[in-house]
């Protein structure tokens, strides 16, 4: 069974009905890949199973850390859940250490 990590799209029953308005049960499953997608916070690569819709949408918002950010826990995998946690920590180091620059003034 495929399931998207990122957005939890998942296999639909769809009927198909024949002209004599036959009704046939159909799954449809959604069209999911295995990548390794680039986290710029991380600056590491990470493996998730995604959705071709997924990564488009990835390239229009900019990227897996802000669509990451976007999307809300219950959608997403217990990977794609972790790799989240540590872009939230790893940003979250970044803006809590002091810079150079306000320490001279």
């Amino acid at each position: 069974m495929s399931i998207c990590e990122l957005t939890g799209k998942r296999p639909v029953v769809k009927n198909l009905v024949s002209h004599s308005n036959i009704k046939t049960k159909k799954i449809a499953q959604p069209n999911v890949q295995k990548r390794r997608l680039f986290s710029q916070a991380l600056g590491d690569l990470v493996t998730l199973r995604v959705a071709t819709s997924a990564i488009r949408d990835m390239d229009h918002i900019g990227g897996l850390d802000r669509f990451i950010l976007r999307q809300d826990d219950k959608k997403l995998s217990t990977r794609a859940r972790d790799v989240k946690r540590r872009i939230v920590r790893k940003l979250t180091r970044k803006s809590s250490k002091p810079t150079a620059a306000a320490g001279k003034a």
